[in-house]
């Protein structure tokens, strides 16, 4: 008992405090709970009811795998796709993981999926389905194959979204959870998490803090714009992204744009890969326009992976960093 509850502490994050073991406690109280179905989610504006816990989930990339694992739905998973080709496991991912199988390295496709037999799929719009493209939540009812799509990218099909909020991991994960009948265990892990940003001190001064995302590109950078979890995560530690008016979850935009703003703290996505994120500051560093504003010149930054920035479990612990690192 004394180690499972250590287990689910850990995942939570990396220092499990006090209060995060007392929810942890909560969290397996939870799991012993009995949850009565049928249940009902809404997914994008749909609603999903489900008569009993899948068997066979089917899991898009690895902020939503990390979902999946946080809830230790491992057993009641058939396969996971879109993390080899993108992204560097850490040990502890691996380990979890398992030796459950990766359908598709990047983006799956229709035969990968029916291939696998899943009986639900969680991916969302751009993290492993494409509006207007042959893996959607509507091609895959034919087969009798409910989708949860990720509320993040709901953009893309209901513009009537409200602007990002931590709501984003909060509730997904809620769904997650309810779905598999563990809803009770994740209601005490997101009260866990909302308790860890509570005590968060926020970064000092009249204004908010001027932050902007660096995700890629030269010509143009992508990053996140009013609907994507990073804006909440800096509003968490008292900044604001300097980009929070652009209508969209991810997307690019222009790099005078960015310079105008000044930016006074740099979130930088590390990919682990060609130089990460030291490539990223470098470039930054010799750009005529970024050169020159205020981040950039002082080196105020943070690092911060994939599945740190897309809606999951290592979105706090990366707020964290970022709370640490902006105090700088």
């Amino acid at each position: 008992m004394k180690n499972t509850l250590k287990n689910i502490a850990l995942r939570a994050g990396r220092r499990p405090s006090r209060s995060c073991v007392m929810a942890a406690a909560a969290l397996w109280s939870g799991l012993l709970a009995a949850q009565t179905f049928p249940v009902t989610v809404d997914s994008c504006g749909e609603k999903l009811t489900f008569a009993a816990p899948p068997k066979a989930a089917l899991v898009h990339d690895i902020n939503m795998t990390d979902m999946a694992l946080a809830l230790g739905l491992q057993k009641s998973m058939v396969a996971v796709s879109g993390i080899t080709g993108w992204y560097k496991m850490s040990p502890e991912f691996r380990a979890a993981l398992g030796n459950i199988k990766e359908i598709a390295p990047k983006q799956p496709t229709l035969e990968n999926i029916l291939a696998a037999h899943p009986d639900f799929f969680f991916a969302g719009w751009n993290y492993g389905m494409k509006v207007g493209g042959d893996v959607t939540p509507a091609t895959l009812q034919k087969y009798k194959i409910p989708t949860l799509v990720l509320s993040e990218s709901c953009i893309h099909v209901d513009k009537n979204r409200p602007r990002a909020s931590m709501d984003l991991l909060y509730t997904d994960f809620i769904k997650l959870g309810t779905i598999f009948g563990k809803e009770s265990a994740a209601k005490a892990q997101v009260s866990a998490w909302k308790q860890r940003l509570a005590i968060l001190p926020k970064v000092p001064g009249k204004e908010p803090l001027r932050m902007f995302l660096f995700d890629s590109g030269e010509d143009k950078p992508f990053t996140a714009g009013k609907y994507a979890i990073p804006t909440a995560m800096m509003e968490a530690v008292g900044g604001r992204n300097i980009m929070d008016d652009v209508e969209t979850s991810w997307g690019t935009v222009a790099w005078e744009a960015v310079a105008a703003r000044n930016p006074e703290f740099l979130v930088l996505l590390d990919y682990q890969n060609d130089g990460g994120a030291d490539k990223l500051l470098q470039f930054l560093q010799k750009h005529p326009l970024m050169q020159h504003t205020d981040a950039v010149r002082n080196k105020r930054f943070v690092a911060l992976r994939y599945e740190e920035l897309t809606p999951g479990p290592a979105n706090i612990a990366a707020i964290e960093k970022m709370a640490r690192a902006a105090a700088r």
